[in-house]
This record gives C-alpha cells, structure tokens and sequence, in this order.
C-alpha cells in the first residue's frame, strides 16, 4: 500500500511538472526552454528534476503521450454513445478544443515533435493514427446511414482535426470568445459540411458575440470571430491538398 501511495504522489508530481513545462514552451519557445528553466518553473532543483524526467524530449513525449491518451479514452467513450454521428462528433470536437486550449500539457503536446527521437516519434504516430482512424470511422458511420453527404472520410477528419489544432496559433482566452462558445461555432461550421439535410442551427452561446465588449482584445481578436473561425476552418480545408501519404503527423 505504502508503494502504491508513492507511486501515485511520483505520477502526480510528474504532472505538475509536465504542466510547468508546458507553460514554459508556450512562452518560451521549444529551442529556448530547456531543462534549468523548466526545474525554476516547477520550483525544482534542477538536479531534482532529473528524478522524474531525464531530458527535455522525455517531457515533451509525455506531453503528447498525456493528451492523446485523454483524447482516445474520450473518443471510446463518445463512440459507444447513444447518439447521432452529429451529436457524436459535436462532443469531439469540444472534447479536442478543451484539451489543446485549457489543458497546458495538451497545448504544448502540439508542438514540434519532430524535434524528438524517431523511437519517440513512431510511439506517438501510432496513437494519433490511431485516433485519426477513430474520427473516420465516425464520419464513415454518419455517412453509411445517410446522415452525412458522400465524403472520403480520411479527408473530411484530416480538415476537422486541421482545423481545431490550428486554434493553438491563434486562439486567445482573453478574446470575445470561451473555448466553450468557440467549440459550439466550430461544430456548427464543420459538421454543417457533412450533413445531408445541411439543417444544423448556429448554437446559442451564454452571450450575443455582438454585444462582447472588444476594448481589451488584441487587434487579431477584434475583427468579427464567427468570420474569423471560417476562414481558419477554410483555410484548414484547403492545407490538406499539401498532405502527403503520411500527412497527419503534421498535427
């Protein structure tokens, strides 16, 4: 039981080392941050910090490993739901955006993991294929019961999964926008796509976007949002012509 405890205050203090370090890079940079700054940001020293990870690339794979592992239980969750493909991939959605805006680790887990060693890299090309299959194997249902228009599904996931990593460059939480309000407009936009009968309303949101006050926005985030999030999911859309075979590991 004792071994048991530690082993759980070990996992714990690892991640609130992940998180320290995922600030770090989101601030920092990749190249600029290594581990003395990462060691300061967790209040470690930086020799105490090599007791839970032996090197940056460690910390940068358990920052992907994390987060896709959070995406694939919830994705086998929302699979088995009593649901319609819409209202399925609806909750991914908003599922993914939470993950890589509101959880740190899962922001930094987007960033570049090429970077990493290729026995790193080949671990985590397999679970974000794996995940990838699970969104078309989605898409793919929708469409087999007519719910969805005909589509390739490896295209139609590559655009949406595009698309919702791509807020990482630009989505600001200080903007006229929650994560929540923009993953409802983000599900609308990109399951209106898909949609046979095309009747999906724009959701109601906590707050008219028109009546947000923008005073204290940046400049990116004052022109019109909805306007914004389409041409991002757009230009998403139009990025996965430039995928190759292998084109996923670009997310």
């Amino acid at each position: 039981m004792r071994s048991s405890r530690l082993q759980r205050r070990y996992e714990a203090r690892r991640l609130e080392i992940l998180r320290a370090a995922g600030r770090e890079f989101r601030t920092r940079g990749l190249a600029e941050t290594g581990m003395r700054e990462i060691a300061a940001a967790a209040d470690l020293s930086p020799a105490n910090l090599y007791n839970y990870f032996r090197g940056k690339d460690e910390i940068l794979f358990f920052c992907q490993d994390n987060a896709l592992d959070r995406l694939i239980a919830n994705l086998e969750k929302t699979r088995r739901a009593n649901a319609t493909a819409s209202e399925k991939l609806r909750s991914i959605i908003a599922f993914h955006l939470h993950c890589v805006l509101d959880e740190v680790e899962g922001s930094a887990a987007h960033l570049l993991t090429n970077t990493l060693p290729q026995h790193l890299q080949k671990r985590l090309l397999a679970k974000r294929d794996r995940y990838e299959h699970g969104v078309r194997r989605l898409i793919a249902a929708g469409i087999r019961s007519g719910e969805f228009l005909p589509a390739d599904p490896a295209l139609a996931a590559r655009a949406i999964l595009g698309a919702l990593n791509s807020t990482i460059a630009w989505f600001n939480p200080q903007g006229p926008l929650s994560t929540e309000q923009l993953a409802e407009h983000f599900a609308t936009y990109l399951i209106r796509g898909l949609r046979s009968d095309r009747a999906v309303a724009l959701p109601t949101v906590a707050q008219p976007i028109s009546t947000v006050s923008n005073r204290t926005a940046p400049k990116r985030n004052r022109e019109n949002p909805a306007a914004r999030e389409v041409t991002h999911s757009l230009n998403a859309v139009n990025s996965t012509k430039k995928l190759s075979k292998r084109g996923f590991q670009q997310w």
